[in-house]
């Protein structure tokens, strides 16, 4: 994987600092009000008081708050959304396809790089950001975090995260509706392939007051598969062999079914009021938000 530094360039971050993740309808106990300003605190007038996230200003807490109750609270001023961001990668072995040849076209480190720069964009805007790795060792999480200054960490936990075992996406995500804490907006970042599927973990995110987008990464060749003949297949998270023999008739076959699949994904997207995004390793990552995001209005 490339270092920190790389996974943004700096000609991507200074147009993702130009951006801002955007909720489009208001849900119970996520947002304040309308977004009305990028630029936090130049009101003078309180409105409110939200918990103390790393990166927070310190001029911000209430010493009154904190010396009665030993728990560290910041003045909310009267223009400021305090937008919860929630975003989840899935890190299965799954993910990390192709291992050889085309590496560029990695999943992971295609993910890696949306994960990254919605997360730069989120703490440049100082929403509340909560970033989690789902793995066979459960949920992983940087945060909650807020402000540019965590851009560093936040770059060095989303590089050193590895793939590996199997991923129960649905189970995952309905775990997390029940531990992520206050609701928000959601996005996560996942290949798709789980035998439970998704949508019970996703309605429990919605039942919450979660407003969700799915990131549907794949590689080319899972696409387009350009295989044929007799053929020993290997389940990457498995381990199992299959043995398999691929003409014309099959290829086509699973290519529609492929199709059949996301649009499955999209159609149960659009009767939830979901945001969807099926995207191609071969294209690049920072198209994914600077215009795929901007024009669904994920991000303005």
């Amino acid at each position: 994987m490339p270092d920190n530094d790389l996974l943004i360039d700096e000609s991507t971050r200074r147009k993702l600092e130009q951006l801002t993740l955007t909720a489009s309808r208001v849900r119970a106990g996520a947002m304040k009000g309308e977004r009305r300003s990028n630029k936090r605190g130049t009101s003078i007038e309180f409105a409110d008081y939200r918990n103390y996230a790393p990166g927070d200003d310190l001029r911000r807490l209430d010493w009154n708050i904190y010396a009665r109750l030993e728990r560290p609270y910041i003045k909310l001023l009267e223009d400021e959304e305090d937008l919860a961001v929630h975003i989840l990668l899935d890190t299965s072995a799954s993910m990390d396809w192709p291992k050889e040849g085309e590496r560029e076209h990695n999943k992971l480190l295609f993910a890696k790089r949306i994960f990254a720069g919605l997360a730069y964009t989120s703490l440049n805007s100082n929403d509340r950001m909560l970033l989690t790795a789902i793995s066979d060792r459960g949920l992983e999480h940087f945060g909650p975090a807020r402000g540019r200054a965590m851009s560093v960490a936040m770059l060095r936990y989303v590089h050193a995260l590895k793939p590996g075992g199997i991923t129960d996406l649905n189970a995952a995500i309905k775990d997390y509706a029940l531990r992520g804490g206050r609701p928000g907006l959601c996005i996560i970042i996942s290949d798709m392939f789980s035998p439970t599927g998704y949508l019970e973990g996703v309605n429990h995110l919605l039942g919450k007051g979660y407003e969700v987008a799915l990131v549907h990464v794949l590689s080319p060749d899972e696409i387009m598969p350009p295989l044929a003949g007799d053929l020993r297949l290997m389940d990457v998270e498995t381990g199992a062999p299959q043995e398999v023999s691929v003409d014309g008739g099959m290829r086509e076959l699973y290519i529609k079914r492929l199709e059949e699949w996301r649009e499955d994904i999209r159609a149960e997207a659009l009767r939830r009021g979901m945001h969807y995004f099926p995207l191609d390793t071969s294209t690049l990552w920072e198209k994914a938000i600077l215009y795929d995001m901007r024009r669904a209005g994920l991000v303005k």
